[in-house]
C-alpha cells in the first residue's frame, strides 16, 4: 500500500475552496492519509506554493505551513487545526509565525502543494524551525512520501 494524502475540500489537482484562502477565513482544510508504513513512528508536513509571486515568473516558493512529530495513526487532520494531534509540533511558515497561512496569491492561479512524509522516527523538538532545516533533518528518515495539489486564484 503506498502512502496518499487526501481533502474532502479539493481534489488532487483541483480548486481550493476560498474558505481556506486570504479571501475566507483561511482555515486550513481537512487532510487525511491512508497506506503509512508499518514502520513509520511519525509524519510531517509541508505545504507550499513554487509559483511565487507571478506563475508566469516564480521567483521562490512561499511556505504556507510546517508541521512534523504528527502521530501516524491521526488521521485525519480537521478543519481549521486549531488542536493538533498530540506531540505534533509546528515550525514557522513564511510569514515568520506557526500556523497555517492560507493560499492568497498576488497574481495568476498558483499551485500549493501539500506534502506528507513518513518518517522512520520521531524527531526532537527543532523549535522554530524552518521548512529547509525541517527537510534537512528529516531526509535520512523519510520512508515514505505522497502529494496534494490544490490551486488557487483570487477572485477579486
Amino acid at each position: 500500500m503506498n502512502l496518499n494524502l487526501t481533502s474532502p475540500a479539493f481534489s488532487n489537482g483541483g480548486e481550493i475552496p476560498a474558505k481556506h484562502t486570504c479571501e475566507g477565513p483561511g482555515l486550513s482544510p481537512i487532510l487525511a492519509w491512508s497506506g503509512v508504513p508499518a514502520n513509520a513512528k511519525s509524519l510531517a508536513l509541508v505545504v507550499d506554493d513554487p509559483d511565487a509571486p507571478d506563475p508566469a515568473a516564480p521567483k521562490r516558493t512561499w511556505v504556507h505551513w510546517v508541521l512534523y512529530n504528527i502521530p501516524p495513526d491521526a488521521s485525519p487532520l480537521g478543519e481549521g487545526a486549531k488542536r493538533l494531534p498530540g506531540g505534533a509540533l509546528e515550525g514557522l511558515n513564511d510569514w515568520q509565525r506557526t500556523g497555517y497561512g492560507g493560499p492568497c496569491p498576488p497574481v495568476g492561479r498558483h499551485r500549493y502543494f501539500h506534502k506528507l512524509y513518513a518518517l522512520d522516527t520521531v524527531l526532537p523538538n527543532l523549535g522554530r524551525v524552518t521548512k529547509d532545516k525541517l527537510e534537512a533533518a528529516m531526509k535520512p528518515h523519510i520512508i515514505g512520501h505522497a502529494e496534494l495539489v490544490g490551486t488557487y486564484q483570487k477572485r477579486k
